[in-house]
Protein backbone atom coordinates (compact mmCIF):
# COMPACT_ATOMS: atom_id res chain seq x y z
CA UNK A 1 0.00 0.00 0.00
CA UNK A 2 1.15 3.77 -0.80
CA UNK A 3 2.23 4.95 2.81
CA UNK A 4 1.10 8.26 3.73
CA UNK A 5 4.54 10.04 4.23
CA UNK A 6 5.04 9.63 0.69
CA UNK A 7 2.17 11.29 -0.63
CA UNK A 8 3.95 15.03 -0.20
CA UNK A 9 6.49 13.41 -2.85
CA UNK A 10 3.85 12.06 -4.98
CA UNK A 11 1.45 15.28 -4.96
CA UNK A 12 5.14 17.73 -6.09
CA UNK A 13 5.42 15.50 -8.43
CA UNK A 14 2.11 15.55 -10.16
CA UNK A 15 2.77 19.26 -9.61
CA UNK A 16 5.84 19.40 -11.73
CA UNK A 17 4.06 17.40 -13.99
CA UNK A 18 1.65 19.62 -15.26
CA UNK A 19 3.36 23.06 -14.94
CA UNK A 20 6.02 24.57 -16.73
CA UNK A 21 6.54 24.69 -21.14
CA UNK A 22 7.80 21.39 -21.57
CA UNK A 23 4.29 20.19 -21.93
CA UNK A 24 4.80 16.99 -20.10
CA UNK A 25 1.80 15.15 -19.65
CA UNK A 26 -0.36 14.83 -16.20
CA UNK A 27 -0.52 11.37 -16.07
CA UNK A 28 2.22 11.54 -13.96
CA UNK A 29 4.66 8.66 -15.11
CA UNK A 30 7.63 8.54 -13.51
CA UNK A 31 10.57 8.85 -16.10
CA UNK A 32 11.78 4.95 -17.39
CA UNK A 33 14.34 4.72 -15.30
CA UNK A 34 12.18 5.10 -12.62
CA UNK A 35 9.30 3.05 -13.43
CA UNK A 36 8.21 0.46 -11.08
CA UNK A 37 9.78 -3.19 -11.96
CA UNK A 38 7.67 -5.05 -14.97
CA UNK A 39 6.25 -8.53 -15.03
CA UNK A 40 5.32 -8.92 -11.65
CA UNK A 41 3.45 -12.14 -12.32
CA UNK A 42 5.14 -13.69 -15.33
CA UNK A 43 3.61 -16.99 -16.57
CA UNK A 44 1.21 -17.69 -13.68
CA UNK A 45 -1.12 -18.82 -15.96
CA UNK A 46 -1.62 -19.41 -19.55
CA UNK A 47 -4.31 -20.43 -21.58
CA UNK A 48 -8.22 -20.34 -21.09
CA UNK A 49 -8.45 -19.96 -17.03
CA UNK A 50 -12.31 -19.19 -15.80
CA UNK A 51 -13.29 -16.83 -12.85
CA UNK A 52 -14.29 -18.91 -10.05
CA UNK A 53 -14.79 -18.29 -6.40
CA UNK A 54 -13.21 -14.69 -7.11
CA UNK A 55 -10.12 -15.83 -8.95
CA UNK A 56 -8.95 -17.16 -12.37
CA UNK A 57 -5.51 -18.25 -11.75
CA UNK A 58 -3.91 -15.48 -9.54
CA UNK A 59 -5.38 -12.85 -10.81
CA UNK A 60 -8.96 -11.15 -8.86
CA UNK A 61 -12.19 -11.34 -10.72
CA UNK A 62 -15.61 -11.05 -11.18
CA UNK A 63 -17.78 -12.49 -14.08
CA UNK A 64 -14.52 -12.34 -16.54
CA UNK A 65 -12.64 -14.91 -17.41
CA UNK A 66 -8.97 -15.05 -18.68
CA UNK A 67 -8.19 -15.59 -22.41
CA UNK A 68 -4.21 -15.20 -22.65
CA UNK A 69 -1.52 -12.77 -21.94
CA UNK A 70 1.57 -11.70 -23.91
CA UNK A 71 4.42 -10.41 -21.48
CA UNK A 72 6.31 -7.04 -21.77
CA UNK A 73 9.62 -9.27 -21.83
CA UNK A 74 8.05 -10.69 -25.00
CA UNK A 75 7.18 -7.74 -26.54
CA UNK A 76 10.68 -6.44 -26.43
CA UNK A 77 9.20 -3.12 -23.98
CA UNK A 78 9.90 -1.80 -20.47
CA UNK A 79 6.49 -0.14 -20.07
CA UNK A 80 3.07 -0.62 -21.76
CA UNK A 81 0.57 2.44 -22.58
CA UNK A 82 -2.31 2.54 -24.89
CA UNK A 83 -4.15 -0.30 -26.53
CA UNK A 84 -6.71 -0.22 -29.18
CA UNK A 85 -8.05 -3.57 -31.70
CA UNK A 86 -8.80 -4.03 -35.24
CA UNK A 87 -11.09 -7.06 -37.05
CA UNK A 88 -9.98 -7.80 -40.66
CA UNK A 89 -12.90 -7.48 -42.63
CA UNK A 90 -11.35 -9.57 -45.33
CA UNK A 91 -10.45 -12.73 -43.16
CA UNK A 92 -11.80 -12.01 -39.53
CA UNK A 93 -9.02 -12.62 -37.83
CA UNK A 94 -8.92 -9.72 -34.60
CA UNK A 95 -5.86 -8.13 -33.22
CA UNK A 96 -4.99 -6.11 -30.39
CA UNK A 97 -2.43 -2.92 -31.35
CA UNK A 98 -0.51 -1.99 -28.36
CA UNK A 99 1.02 1.02 -27.45
CA UNK A 100 4.92 0.40 -25.97
CA UNK A 101 7.42 2.93 -25.04
CA UNK A 102 9.51 1.69 -27.62
CA UNK A 103 7.01 1.19 -30.16
CA UNK A 104 3.45 -0.34 -31.59
CA UNK A 105 2.89 -3.62 -30.98
CA UNK A 106 1.11 -5.79 -33.24
CA UNK A 107 -0.65 -9.31 -31.90
CA UNK A 108 -2.65 -11.59 -33.59
CA UNK A 109 -5.48 -12.55 -30.84
CA UNK A 110 -7.76 -14.39 -33.25
CA UNK A 111 -6.64 -18.17 -31.42
CA UNK A 112 -6.43 -16.93 -28.05
CA UNK A 113 -4.91 -20.81 -26.69
CA UNK A 114 -1.81 -19.49 -29.23
CA UNK A 115 -1.74 -15.57 -29.07
CA UNK A 116 1.07 -14.43 -31.99
CA UNK A 117 3.47 -11.10 -31.57
CA UNK A 118 3.43 -10.41 -34.70
CA UNK A 119 6.35 -7.93 -34.86
CA UNK A 120 7.03 -4.23 -33.62
CA UNK A 121 6.67 -0.43 -35.34
CA UNK A 122 9.91 1.17 -33.61
CA UNK A 123 9.23 4.32 -32.79
CA UNK A 124 9.48 7.72 -34.40
CA UNK A 125 11.41 9.62 -31.86
CA UNK A 126 12.80 8.65 -28.55
CA UNK A 127 11.48 6.24 -26.21
CA UNK A 128 8.52 7.60 -23.98
CA UNK A 129 5.84 6.47 -21.76
CA UNK A 130 2.79 8.03 -23.83
CA UNK A 131 1.65 6.62 -26.90
CA UNK A 132 -1.63 6.75 -28.54
CA UNK A 133 -3.59 4.57 -31.06
CA UNK A 134 -6.74 4.92 -33.20
CA UNK A 135 -7.57 2.79 -36.52
CA UNK A 136 -9.42 3.91 -39.56
CA UNK A 137 -9.68 2.22 -42.80
CA UNK A 138 -7.49 -0.32 -42.20
CA UNK A 139 -4.79 2.01 -41.03
CA UNK A 140 -3.62 2.45 -37.48
CA UNK A 141 -2.97 6.08 -36.55
CA UNK A 142 0.25 6.45 -33.99
CA UNK A 143 1.18 9.76 -31.71
CA UNK A 144 3.31 9.93 -29.09
CA UNK A 145 4.10 12.69 -26.54
CA UNK A 146 8.29 13.12 -27.05
CA UNK A 147 10.45 14.47 -28.57
CA UNK A 148 10.77 18.03 -29.90
CA UNK A 149 11.98 20.13 -32.88
CA UNK A 150 13.89 17.26 -35.74
CA UNK A 151 13.19 14.25 -32.85
CA UNK A 152 9.65 15.17 -32.32
CA UNK A 153 7.24 11.84 -33.41
CA UNK A 154 4.49 13.47 -35.78
CA UNK A 155 2.13 10.76 -36.42
CA UNK A 156 2.61 7.29 -38.23
CA UNK A 157 0.46 5.90 -40.12
CA UNK A 158 0.71 1.91 -40.28
CA UNK A 159 -1.68 -0.37 -43.11
CA UNK A 160 -3.05 -3.32 -40.81
CA UNK A 161 -3.52 -5.14 -44.08
CA UNK A 162 0.09 -6.00 -43.72
CA UNK A 163 -0.09 -7.90 -40.84
CA UNK A 164 -2.27 -10.59 -43.07
CA UNK A 165 1.21 -11.79 -44.76
CA UNK A 166 3.42 -11.85 -41.76
CA UNK A 167 4.92 -15.69 -41.80
CA UNK A 168 8.27 -15.72 -39.71
CA UNK A 169 6.74 -13.03 -36.06
CA UNK A 170 8.22 -11.13 -35.22
CA UNK A 171 9.19 -8.65 -37.47
CA UNK A 172 10.18 -4.84 -37.36
CA UNK A 173 8.12 -3.08 -39.30
CA UNK A 174 8.23 0.49 -40.91
CA UNK A 175 5.51 3.01 -41.06
CA UNK A 176 4.09 3.36 -44.55
CA UNK A 177 3.52 7.37 -43.87
CA UNK A 178 4.57 10.02 -41.25
CA UNK A 179 2.59 13.52 -40.89
CA UNK A 180 4.71 15.78 -39.09
CA UNK A 181 2.80 18.59 -39.37
CA UNK A 182 2.96 18.56 -35.10
CA UNK A 183 5.79 17.21 -33.16
CA UNK A 184 4.49 15.35 -29.98
CA UNK A 185 0.92 15.24 -29.19
CA UNK A 186 -0.57 13.23 -26.09
CA UNK A 187 -3.43 11.76 -27.91
CA UNK A 188 -5.35 11.12 -31.44
CA UNK A 189 -8.95 10.75 -31.48
CA UNK A 190 -10.73 10.22 -35.19
CA UNK A 191 -14.66 10.68 -36.43
CA UNK A 192 -14.79 7.35 -38.61
CA UNK A 193 -17.98 9.46 -40.54
CA UNK A 194 -16.12 12.34 -42.04
CA UNK A 195 -12.34 10.87 -41.85
CA UNK A 196 -10.94 13.61 -39.82
CA UNK A 197 -8.52 12.68 -37.10
CA UNK A 198 -8.23 15.06 -34.32
CA UNK A 199 -4.77 15.00 -32.53
CA UNK A 200 -4.81 16.89 -28.95
CA UNK A 201 -2.42 17.36 -26.31
CA UNK A 202 0.29 18.82 -28.62
CA UNK A 203 2.69 21.80 -27.53
CA UNK A 204 1.19 24.23 -25.52
CA UNK A 205 2.73 26.80 -27.36
CA UNK A 206 1.80 25.83 -30.92
CA UNK A 207 -0.34 27.44 -33.67
CA UNK A 208 -3.69 26.13 -31.77
CA UNK A 209 -2.65 26.04 -28.46
CA UNK A 210 -2.33 22.46 -27.34
CA UNK A 211 -5.97 22.22 -28.64
CA UNK A 212 -6.81 19.55 -31.98
CA UNK A 213 -5.07 20.04 -34.82
CA UNK A 214 -7.51 18.44 -37.45
CA UNK A 215 -5.65 16.10 -40.19
CA UNK A 216 -7.94 15.07 -43.06
CA UNK A 217 -7.36 11.47 -43.58
CA UNK A 218 -9.67 9.52 -45.63
CA UNK A 219 -6.69 8.83 -48.17
CA UNK A 220 -4.93 7.54 -44.92
CA UNK A 221 -1.13 6.95 -46.31
CA UNK A 222 -1.59 10.81 -47.29
CA UNK A 223 -2.66 12.75 -44.14
CA UNK A 224 -4.21 16.11 -45.50
CA UNK A 225 -4.07 19.28 -42.70
CA UNK A 226 -7.42 20.50 -42.23
CA UNK A 227 -7.13 23.11 -39.51
CA UNK A 228 -7.61 23.27 -35.82
CA UNK A 229 -8.96 24.82 -32.87
CA UNK A 230 -7.57 26.64 -30.36
CA UNK A 231 -10.01 28.83 -27.77
CA UNK A 232 -9.87 26.35 -24.98
CA UNK A 233 -6.26 25.71 -24.78
CA UNK A 234 -4.79 22.15 -24.03
CA UNK A 235 -6.98 18.88 -24.23
CA UNK A 236 -5.52 16.22 -22.65
CA UNK A 237 -8.26 13.86 -24.13
CA UNK A 238 -11.45 14.68 -26.71
CA UNK A 239 -14.02 12.61 -28.35
CA UNK A 240 -15.76 14.05 -31.64
CA UNK A 241 -19.26 12.82 -32.93
CA UNK A 242 -21.60 13.31 -35.51
CA UNK A 243 -24.05 14.29 -33.54
CA UNK A 244 -27.67 12.77 -33.61
CA UNK A 245 -28.44 13.05 -29.76
CA UNK A 246 -31.33 14.88 -28.04
CA UNK A 247 -30.12 18.67 -28.73
CA UNK A 248 -32.03 19.02 -32.16
CA UNK A 249 -29.97 22.46 -32.64
CA UNK A 250 -26.82 20.56 -33.30
CA UNK A 251 -28.25 17.68 -35.33
CA UNK A 252 -26.01 16.57 -37.93
CA UNK A 253 -23.18 18.73 -37.02
CA UNK A 254 -19.92 17.64 -35.90
CA UNK A 255 -19.55 17.92 -31.78
CA UNK A 256 -16.37 17.73 -30.29
CA UNK A 257 -15.69 17.04 -26.53
CA UNK A 258 -12.27 17.60 -24.90
CA UNK A 259 -10.78 17.09 -21.68
CA UNK A 260 -9.28 20.20 -21.21
CA UNK A 261 -7.46 19.56 -17.73
CA UNK A 262 -9.78 21.78 -15.77
CA UNK A 263 -13.29 21.65 -17.42
CA UNK A 264 -15.11 19.84 -20.56
CA UNK A 265 -15.39 21.89 -23.26
CA UNK A 266 -18.30 21.50 -26.45
CA UNK A 267 -16.96 22.55 -29.71
CA UNK A 268 -19.06 22.90 -33.29
CA UNK A 269 -16.32 21.65 -35.73
CA UNK A 270 -18.05 21.31 -38.82
CA UNK A 271 -17.02 24.17 -40.59
CA UNK A 272 -13.42 23.47 -40.15
CA UNK A 273 -12.41 26.61 -40.98
CA UNK A 274 -14.32 28.31 -38.04
CA UNK A 275 -15.06 26.11 -35.50
CA UNK A 276 -16.98 27.60 -32.63
CA UNK A 277 -17.36 26.93 -29.04
CA UNK A 278 -20.55 25.97 -28.13
CA UNK A 279 -19.84 25.85 -23.91
CA UNK A 280 -18.51 24.81 -21.08
CA UNK A 281 -18.65 23.04 -18.08
CA UNK A 282 -17.38 22.48 -14.23
CA UNK A 283 -17.60 20.24 -11.20
CA UNK A 284 -16.51 19.96 -7.95
CA UNK A 285 -12.84 19.02 -6.64
CA UNK A 286 -11.64 19.39 -9.64
CA UNK A 287 -8.09 17.72 -9.86
CA UNK A 288 -7.24 16.87 -13.51
CA UNK A 289 -10.27 16.85 -15.99
CA UNK A 290 -8.51 13.40 -18.16
CA UNK A 291 -10.70 11.29 -20.45
CA UNK A 292 -14.82 10.41 -21.07
CA UNK A 293 -16.73 9.14 -23.79
CA UNK A 294 -20.85 9.72 -24.79
CA UNK A 295 -23.09 6.81 -24.25
CA UNK A 296 -24.42 5.37 -27.01
CA UNK A 297 -27.85 8.13 -27.11
CA UNK A 298 -25.56 11.06 -26.62
CA UNK A 299 -27.17 12.07 -23.95
CA UNK A 300 -24.67 11.63 -21.19
CA UNK A 301 -20.47 12.36 -21.06
CA UNK A 302 -18.92 10.08 -18.87
CA UNK A 303 -15.59 11.58 -17.28
CA UNK A 304 -13.11 10.70 -15.27
CA UNK A 305 -10.42 13.11 -13.45
CA UNK A 306 -7.62 11.40 -13.00
CA UNK A 307 -5.76 12.44 -9.83
CA UNK A 308 -9.23 13.21 -7.64
CA UNK A 309 -8.37 9.98 -5.87
CA UNK A 310 -4.97 11.27 -4.40
CA UNK A 311 -5.74 14.87 -4.00
CA UNK A 312 -9.22 14.65 -2.51
CA UNK A 313 -8.82 11.04 -1.29
CA UNK A 314 -11.94 9.71 -3.27
CA UNK A 315 -12.80 5.95 -3.85
CA UNK A 316 -12.51 5.99 -7.74
CA UNK A 317 -14.75 8.60 -8.66
CA UNK A 318 -16.40 8.71 -12.45
CA UNK A 319 -18.23 11.80 -13.19
CA UNK A 320 -21.74 11.60 -15.49
CA UNK A 321 -22.76 14.66 -17.60
CA UNK A 322 -26.31 15.63 -18.88
CA UNK A 323 -25.56 16.98 -22.04
CA UNK A 324 -28.85 17.26 -23.92
CA UNK A 325 -28.92 20.53 -24.26
CA UNK A 326 -25.29 21.25 -25.40
CA UNK A 327 -25.54 24.88 -24.60
CA UNK A 328 -26.16 24.47 -20.82
CA UNK A 329 -24.32 21.11 -19.92
CA UNK A 330 -25.18 19.91 -16.09
CA UNK A 331 -23.38 17.72 -13.41
CA UNK A 332 -25.86 14.73 -13.89
CA UNK A 333 -24.49 12.25 -11.21
CA UNK A 334 -21.14 10.73 -9.85
CA UNK A 335 -20.41 7.31 -9.15
CA UNK A 336 -17.85 5.64 -6.60
CA UNK A 337 -15.79 2.74 -7.42
CA UNK A 338 -15.05 0.25 -4.20
CA UNK A 339 -11.40 1.04 -4.30
CA UNK A 340 -9.71 3.77 -4.58
CA UNK A 341 -8.17 3.52 -7.55
CA UNK A 342 -7.03 5.73 -10.19
CA UNK A 343 -9.20 5.95 -12.94
CA UNK A 344 -8.18 6.61 -16.29
CA UNK A 345 -9.61 5.17 -19.68
CA UNK A 346 -13.14 4.64 -20.36
CA UNK A 347 -15.53 3.15 -23.06
CA UNK A 348 -18.76 3.23 -23.43
CA UNK A 349 -20.37 -0.22 -25.49
CA UNK A 350 -24.07 -0.51 -25.07
CA UNK A 351 -25.23 -0.20 -21.52
CA UNK A 352 -21.71 -1.17 -20.23
CA UNK A 353 -19.12 1.03 -19.61
CA UNK A 354 -15.41 -0.44 -19.62
CA UNK A 355 -13.40 1.15 -17.23
CA UNK A 356 -9.38 1.03 -17.15
CA UNK A 357 -8.81 1.63 -13.55
CA UNK A 358 -5.16 1.43 -12.88
CA UNK A 359 -4.11 -0.87 -10.04
CA UNK A 360 -7.82 -1.85 -9.70
CA UNK A 361 -7.66 -3.51 -13.02
CA UNK A 362 -10.58 -3.36 -16.11
CA UNK A 363 -13.98 -2.60 -13.92
CA UNK A 364 -17.25 -3.23 -15.90
CA UNK A 365 -20.26 -0.79 -15.09
CA UNK A 366 -23.79 -1.48 -16.04
CA UNK A 367 -24.98 2.02 -16.97
CA UNK A 368 -28.16 1.13 -18.28
CA UNK A 369 -29.99 3.17 -15.81
CA UNK A 370 -28.11 6.03 -16.04
CA UNK A 371 -31.21 8.39 -16.05
CA UNK A 372 -31.88 7.15 -12.76
CA UNK A 373 -28.58 8.13 -11.32
CA UNK A 374 -28.07 4.15 -10.77
CA UNK A 375 -24.71 2.87 -11.82
CA UNK A 376 -23.73 -0.33 -10.60
CA UNK A 377 -20.19 -2.40 -10.90
CA UNK A 378 -21.25 -5.81 -12.53
CA UNK A 379 -17.96 -7.38 -13.02
CA UNK A 380 -14.00 -6.91 -12.95
CA UNK A 381 -10.45 -8.32 -14.01
CA UNK A 382 -7.42 -7.33 -11.90
CA UNK A 383 -4.44 -7.32 -13.40
CA UNK A 384 -2.73 -5.57 -10.73
CA UNK A 385 -2.32 -8.05 -8.09
CA UNK A 386 -0.42 -5.84 -5.63
CA UNK A 387 -2.91 -3.71 -4.69
CA UNK A 388 -5.45 -1.18 -5.05
CA UNK A 389 -4.30 1.58 -3.85
CA UNK A 390 -3.62 4.91 -5.75
CA UNK A 391 -0.90 5.04 -7.87
CA UNK A 392 0.14 4.92 -11.81
CA UNK A 393 0.60 1.06 -12.02
CA UNK A 394 -1.45 -1.83 -13.36
CA UNK A 395 -4.46 -0.84 -16.39
CA UNK A 396 -3.68 1.85 -18.86
CA UNK A 397 -6.42 1.08 -21.10
CA UNK A 398 -9.22 -1.32 -22.21
CA UNK A 399 -10.56 -1.91 -25.54
CA UNK A 400 -14.11 -3.64 -25.39
CA UNK A 401 -15.50 -3.61 -29.49
CA UNK A 402 -14.70 -6.77 -30.65
CA UNK A 403 -17.52 -8.41 -31.81
CA UNK A 404 -16.14 -11.84 -30.18
CA UNK A 405 -16.76 -10.58 -26.87
CA UNK A 406 -12.89 -10.15 -26.40
CA UNK A 407 -11.61 -7.49 -24.14
CA UNK A 408 -8.25 -5.95 -24.50
CA UNK A 409 -5.87 -4.84 -21.54
CA UNK A 410 -2.83 -2.70 -21.50
CA UNK A 411 -1.22 -3.32 -18.40
CA UNK A 412 1.90 -0.77 -17.68
CA UNK A 413 3.34 -3.42 -16.04
CA UNK A 414 2.55 -6.94 -17.15
CA UNK A 415 1.89 -6.28 -20.99
CA UNK A 416 -1.59 -7.47 -22.66
CA UNK A 417 -4.63 -8.98 -21.26
CA UNK A 418 -7.19 -10.45 -23.55
CA UNK A 419 -10.26 -11.55 -21.37
CA UNK A 420 -13.84 -12.44 -22.25
CA UNK A 421 -16.92 -12.04 -19.88
CA UNK A 422 -17.79 -15.80 -18.15
CA UNK A 423 -20.74 -17.79 -19.86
Amino acid sequence: MLKNRFLPILLLFLFLACSGDDNTPIDGKPDNEDMPDTDPVIDAISGFTPCENGMAGVYPCNGYDFLGRISLNELGGNTANDVWGWTDSTTGNEYAIMGLDNGTAFIDITDTENLVYLGKLPTASVSDAWRDIKVFKDHAFIVADNGLGDDAHGMQVFDLTRLRDVTDPPLDFDADARYTGFGRAHNIVINEDTGIAYVVGTNRGDAYNGGAHFIDINDPKNPIAAGGYADNGYSHDAQVVTYNGPDADYSGKEIYIGANESQVIIADVTNKANPAGISTVNYPNTSYTHQGWFTDDQRYFILGDETDEINFGFQSRTLVFDLSDLDNPILHDTYLGSTSAIDHNGYVKGDAYYLANYTAGIRVLDISDIAGKSIVETGFFDTYINSDSPRFDGVWSVYPYFESGKILGSDINSGLFVIKKSE
